[in-house]
């Protein structure tokens, strides 16, 4: 993918609409507790069908849609370096690359699958904007893991991998990093111990709840003060106060409520030009209900047909 000059604009190339389906990053730990309902072979692999829930009910794209390739099979899933099922991992986000660098796009609208499916756009709009791109991670959870962490899902680490602070074979793959300075958690107010140090070591701007119930204007002024024009931003949806609704694999509760989540995506939009957007962590528990109920169902799937006479 060639090198952008900081002064690109988002005019001159489409949107690209990016299904990526990738469940593998979501670590096993938390998809037995939190979604035990569910056998654990189909619980893994809930994240899988959210791409084309999203995309079949958000509007209608205007211009290419891609999917990056996922695979659903057990192949990869070993831990290695730190890091759960690392192998299929850094083989799907070196595809994800390649379907986003023969677009070229300008503008990146993700379709996830867990929060690692931001890495692979956010990535590569940093190498088209460079110091011109500013990230909002809208999320309960800081996603500042690293392979040393006591938790090895790569989707809590997706943040660490955009600012420079994974592996240096996941940083080789990067078109670009993210200075931290460039970067805000939005809605923050759940991590772990071991974690949570590295916001404040590596300069990262966090806003609790609380801190934007009223307002945006304290993530304007942070916005303004980065001197960036160009946003990317990721939803994770389990931001969303759980009291409210439960849309995230684990119920977080005292998030912000949905109504705060779209005024503080309106008013960055209007204050910026937002060139990504993830939505990331959606778990469809109704339709992996529906699921099972239809497993095994006549004429669903090829095994299901009876054979030509």
């Amino acid at each position: 993918m060639p090198a952008s000059s900081a002064h690109s604009t988002a005019g001159d190339g489409d949107t690209l609409r990016l299904l990526c389906p990738q469940w593998q990053g979501a670590g096993t730990s938390s998809v037995r507790e939190l979604a035990s309902e569910f056998p654990f072979d189909v619980a893994r692999r809930g994240y899988a069908v959210v791409s084309a829930v999203l995309d079949a009910v958000l509007p209608p794209h205007v211009g290419p849609t891609a999917t990056a390739p996922v695979t659903m099979g057990d192949e990869g899933l070993d831990t290695a370096d730190g890091i759960e099922a690392k192998a299929v991992v850094v083989d799907q986000l070196v595809r994800a690359l390649e379907v986003i660098g023969r677009h070229a796009p300008a503008r990146i609208v993700t379709l996830g699958g867990e929060c690692a499916v931001s890495v692979a756009p956010f990535s590569s709009l940093a190498r088209r904007y460079c110091d011109d791109l500013a990230i909002l991670w809208i999320d309960s959870h800081p996603d500042i893991g690293t392979p040393a962490s006591r938790y090895p899902g790569f989707h809590a680490m997706a943040v660490a991998a955009l600012t420079g602070h994974a592996g240096p074979d996941v940083l080789a793959l990067l078109p670009a990093t993210v200075d931290p300075a460039r970067v805000a958690l939005v809605g923050l107010h759940a991590w772990t111990e071991d974690d949570f140090p590295n916001v404040a070591e590596w300069g990262i701007r966090t806003f609790a709840p609380d801190e934007l119930r009223a307002s945006t204007e304290p993530l304007l002024r942070w916005l303004a003060g980065t001197g960036c024009t160009h946003v990317a931003i990721h939803f994770d949806v389990d931001t969303v106060d759980s009291n409210e609704i439960v849309l995230g694999l684990g119920a977080v509760p005292d998030g912000l409520t949905s109504g705060e989540v779209r005024r503080l995506v309106a008013d960055v939009t209007a204050a910026s030009d937002v060139v990504g957007l993830t939505i990331a962590e959606f778990f469809p528990r109704q339709v992996v209900h529906l699921q099972q109920v239809l497993a095994g169902f006549p004429l669903l799937s090829p095994s299901s047909a009876p054979d030509a006479p």
